[in-house]
């Protein structure tokens, strides 16, 4: 029965995408970016209804009260692609930063640039990380929330983590709190293959890390929160 719900939804997920893609693109792409941010929220939401009602899989969100309203740097545990679907309806204005190989996907990368997401290239090292500080910089004075998984891909739940310096770069350059996020979504939306399994997504907002921190203790403190609370809802 898994197996079905879960083929189902796939078909769903990709009918529902290509409906929003092809049929907001008249509209969103020559409009302000506001219309676009906008479309992406509901498509967000239409993946959260269809993994309700399909799958048996609900959303929970715990700690509202560290959710940025404002400019922020959100750094999520990052298991699954729905860890990024789910922030366009769960936060007010989210950018992400992602790999620039995503920008050959035609619509997506449209409207990757509509939303003005932060593009970087990850084997462009120093050249890389003063892009991202200065894209970053220009996002928050829109106040927009920028997201950046800090181990750079996604990881299986409960596998050992790598956090990469891209994180700690942006931190020491930044004046705005650091916002971790823990997770359970891998464990119900594996990495690779399709079956969805039944029960709660978790996103849990942590307590945000304030600047001024040394790069060591910001590192440990960062790692420490998010692998601590989304090891603590994954399964005993």
């Amino acid at each position: 029965m898994t197996a079905l719900r879960s083929l189902l939804f796939v078909a769903l997920f990709y009918l529902w995408s290509v409906i929003i893609a092809v049929g907001a693109a008249p509209i969103c792409l020559p409009a302000p970016r506001r219309w676009t941010m906008e479309m992406m929220r509901l498509w967000a939401r239409g993946i959260i209804f269809l993994l309700s009602a399909v799958c048996g899989i609900r959303v929970e969100v715990r700690g509202r009260e560290h959710m940025p309203t404002g400019a922020a740097v959100l750094a999520p545990k990052h298991q699954t692609m729905f860890d990024v679907f789910a922030q366009f309806a769960l936060l007010p204005d989210a950018c992400f930063v992602m790999k620039k190989e995503l920008m050959w996907i035609p619509f997506f990368s449209w409207y990757a640039i509509k939303a003005k997401m932060i593009v970087v290239d990850r084997g462009g090292h120093s050249a890389a990380l003063r892009k991202l500080v200065k894209d970053s910089q220009e996002r928050f004075a829109d106040a927009r929330q920028v997201m950046i998984a800090p181990e750079g891909t996604r990881v299986a739940p409960g596998a050992p983590p790598d956090y990469k310096p891209g994180i700690a770069a942006l931190y020491r350059e930044i004046d705005v709190p650091v916002h971790p996020v823990a997770t359970n979504a891998g464990v119900h939306w594996p990495k690779h293959g399709f079956l969805r399994k039944p029960g709660t997504i978790v996103f849990e907002y942590l307590e945000p890390i304030q600047p001024g921190l040394k790069r060591a203790e910001f590192m440990r403190t960062l790692q420490e929160r998010i692998e601590t609370a989304s090891n603590a809802l994954l399964p005993l």
